[in-house]
């Protein structure tokens, strides 16, 4: 069990009671109760009973305090901190273990401002290092180096101490003011706190909803990098292929070009068949009528309109071109080109047959019949400038009829001088 001089428990037990005395008789008492200073530093045993109160609260925090004195004593101080205090400050009035202690302590802690302070001569020179530093951080180290200086005398010593004490007072307001902001400050702390506590979670949602996001977007990129690459993949593959049969089949494109020809003409040779059949179907029925109509026997042909000799033309070997015209009438201009001695060509005019396959067959005709009707603009100034340039017979018809075809015809016959004319 712990346990504590018996002067120590005394002191603590018994603190002397305090009557309140004017700043004028403290003074008076202070400067009788002051011994003369020496040239050495005062001890704490040596100060005026007055002083001790300040010395030791001001230049001493508690637990170091409560430390010092359970060393001197040799075991822990059970008492409070005010009874504590005043125990110390009955100790120190006389020397002793405990204030021999107290003594050693503040010299060790406060060394370097003593040293300073050292070479301080007069009062004044006090007063003014003490004035200097009342209001500093190291205002406990001036206070003791001061009041323990050589040159420090009574008056000096009372207006330190009562500067001392003032400046407590001021602490205490101090703390208090201090105290209510604390307060103030911890409840908006709190307030703070829980905003803040909300928004961290906040933010950690989102943060995980981000996470989340990123993850499908990086796993759809996953994916779509890889369609890409099997596409780029195949695409190679495919275009590989394609090279090496074209390089197997270098006539590929012709062939190609041929087949899509062949597969036209093929349409519009059954195109024509079909039309040439109901042509046909039509003129036996109107010969059958004819016939019915007059009662006479029904002869085997009627006789073209040009099988008159003094109406044939003479277009042997020739190769006639005929650009544009209708489809069905296509027999017919066949049959009035043969029946001339010449070779019958034909192109639509751009209807359904290219352009670009119109200068074959202008290279190849001999005379050119261009339906202007049934024509498209750009076949027509294609064969309006090769024969310009050729200097190519050519006969513009104005009208698609059978009538103007034959007119053309004998014009063409007749006329092998002219290179071109319009009917």
């Amino acid at each position: 069990m712990c346990t504590k001089p018996s002067h120590i428990f005394s002191a603590l037990a018994e603190p002397q009671a305090q009557t309140h005395v004017s700043p004028q008789a403290l003074s008076a008492k202070a400067a009788c109760a002051v011994p003369p200073r020496s040239s050495r530093r005062a001890r704490i045993w040596e100060l005026p009973h007055h002083a001790l109160c300040p010395v030791i609260g001001v230049c001493l925090p508690l637990p170091m305090l409560r430390k010092l004195v359970g060393k001197a004593v040799g075991g822990d101080v059970l008492a409070d901190d005010y009874e504590l205090h005043c125990g110390v400050i009955n100790e120190c009035k006389q020397r002793g273990a405990v204030s021999e202690r107290i003594q050693q302590a503040l010299d060790e802690r406060y060394s370097l401002t003593l040293q300073r302070h050292r070479a301080l001569k007069g009062a004044a020179s006090v007063a003014k290092a003490w004035a200097a530093g009342l209001h500093s951080p190291d205002v406990a180290a001036i206070f003791w180096s001061v009041v323990t200086h050589p040159a420090c005398d009574a008056p000096l010593l009372e207006h330190v101490l009562q500067d001392v004490h003032m400046l407590q007072h001021q602490v205490g307001m101090m703390q208090r003011v201090e105290s209510e902001q604390l307060q103030d400050l911890l409840k908006e702390n709190a307030v703070l706190g829980r905003a803040l506590a909300g928004a961290q979670a906040r933010s950690v949602r989102q943060a995980a909803e981000f996470a989340r996001q990123i993850e499908r977007l990086e796993s759809s990129h996953i994916r779509l990098r890889a369609d890409l690459l099997q596409r780029d993949t195949l695409l190679a593959q495919a275009q590989e292929d394609m090279a090496q049969l074209q390089a197997s089949l270098p006539e590929l494109p012709s062939r190609l070009n041929l087949a899509q020809e062949k597969r036209w003409l093929s349409e519009r040779l059954e195109s024509t068949q079909r039309a040439l059949q109901a042509a046909q179907q039509q003129i036996l029925q109107l010969e059958a009528k004819l016939c019915r109509a007059s009662a006479v026997p029904t002869p085997l042909a009627e006789p073209d309109p040009i099988t008159n000799a003094n109406a044939k033309p003479d277009l042997s070997q020739k190769a006639v071109l005929c650009v544009g015209g209708r489809s069905a009438s296509v027999p017919i201009y066949r049959r009035l080109v043969e029946h001339t001695g010449g070779q019958f060509l034909h192109h639509d005019g751009g209807d359904e047959q290219g352009v670009h396959q119109l200068d074959a067959a202008l290279s190849a005709a001999d005379l050119v019949l261009c339906q202007t009707a049934c024509i498209s603009h750009d076949a027509y100034w294609k064969v309006k400038d090769h024969c310009k340039r050729t200097g190519k017979r050519c006969v513009f018809v104005e009208t698609p009829s059978q009538s103007a075809l034959q007119k053309a015809l004998r014009v063409a016959a007749a006329q092998d001088d002219v290179p071109m004319g319009r009917l």
